[in-house]
């Protein structure tokens, strides 16, 4: 029978092409989330560079070997905690939108390349070719990234689900242009309509976690990261959803404990927690 444990979902405010800045944040806010007992640390995508920032043709790093990864193994290893992490990566000649699990003995347990890029991010990240799942104390964790989840028909997160995954996380970098008006038009819809029906044939869990902050170079430049991470339970219950907004840093925390149940064997529920929010 897999364990419990509290997750905890970071919108970080991620800082385009600012690298040290970056990590020197997404450290404290692992740590943080450590002193909270969170068990499980979720973060955004391309939390690094920033996702399509130009900074990532030149600045890419190799995973697990690249400085920001280490840092990030050292950080799991220190807080005791597994973390999951959007990264961008340099391979050879090649530089890819990538995410990782890692271990709390500082070990990538799980890497993923994003398969279902947007169109305006193939300048900067080649295709990856591959899913994956890795097995660990709290049941089998599938990895997706961000738009891999509205893949048509759902169908990566669905092969996630036939590959065993109790638990999916999604490191996500989810933007609106800069007049969007959310209480006219309220953030995630899209999200709710990919996640709960996966959640609900497969009774998986889905987490996905959005960085915040203005989109400052690339091809979206002045759009607005909007956080607005989201949590759904393995029945298709929404458990909760983090504050919308270019300035909602928060941490999201959900204490997640697995139910025996006849059939599949084993199923996740989540209980909603509490945020820590950062003016």
């Amino acid at each position: 029978m897999p364990k419990p444990f509290k997750l905890a979902m970071v919108q970080m405010s991620v800082k385009g092409g600012e690298k040290s800045t970056n990590l020197k944040h997404a450290v404290e806010l692992i740590s943080e989330a450590s002193e909270n007992g969170a068990e499980v640390v979720l973060l955004p995508e391309c939390l690094d560079l920033g996702w399509t920032h130009p900074s990532a043709l030149e600045m890419a790093e190799p995973i697990p070997d690249g400085t920001f990864c280490t840092a990030l193994s050292q950080t799991a290893q220190e807080n005791q905690v597994y973390v999951c992490a959007g990264l961008t990566e340099q391979d050879g000649n090649q530089v890819y939108n990538a995410a990782v699990v890692i271990n709390p003995k500082g070990k990538v347990i799980l890497k993923h390349r994003k398969l279902n890029e947007l169109d305006i991010g193939h300048d900067y990240y080649a295709q990856g070719d591959r899913l994956n799942v890795a097995e660990t104390e709290f049941g089998r964790v599938g990895l997706m990234i961000c738009a891999d989840g509205f893949a048509n028909g759902q169908v990566l997160a669905r092969s996630l689900c036939y590959m065993g995954a109790d638990v999916i996380l999604s490191p996500c970098a989810w933007a609106r242009p800069a007049d969007h008006d959310n209480e006219k038009d309220p953030y995630g819809a899209v999200w709710r309509d990919c996640y709960i029906p996966v959640a609900k044939e497969f009774s998986t869990a889905i987490f996905g976690a959005s960085c915040v902050g203005w989109i400052t170079d690339g091809p979206w430049k002045g759009r607005k990261c909007v956080g607005s991470s989201l949590a759904i339970d393995s029945d298709g219950t929404e458990l909760l959803q983090g504050p919308y907004g270019p300035e909602a840093e928060c941490i999201l925390y959900t204490d997640v404990k697995p139910v025996q149940r006849a059939g599949r064997g084993t199923y996740w529920a989540g209980y909603p927690g509490s945020g820590r929010f950062t003016q």
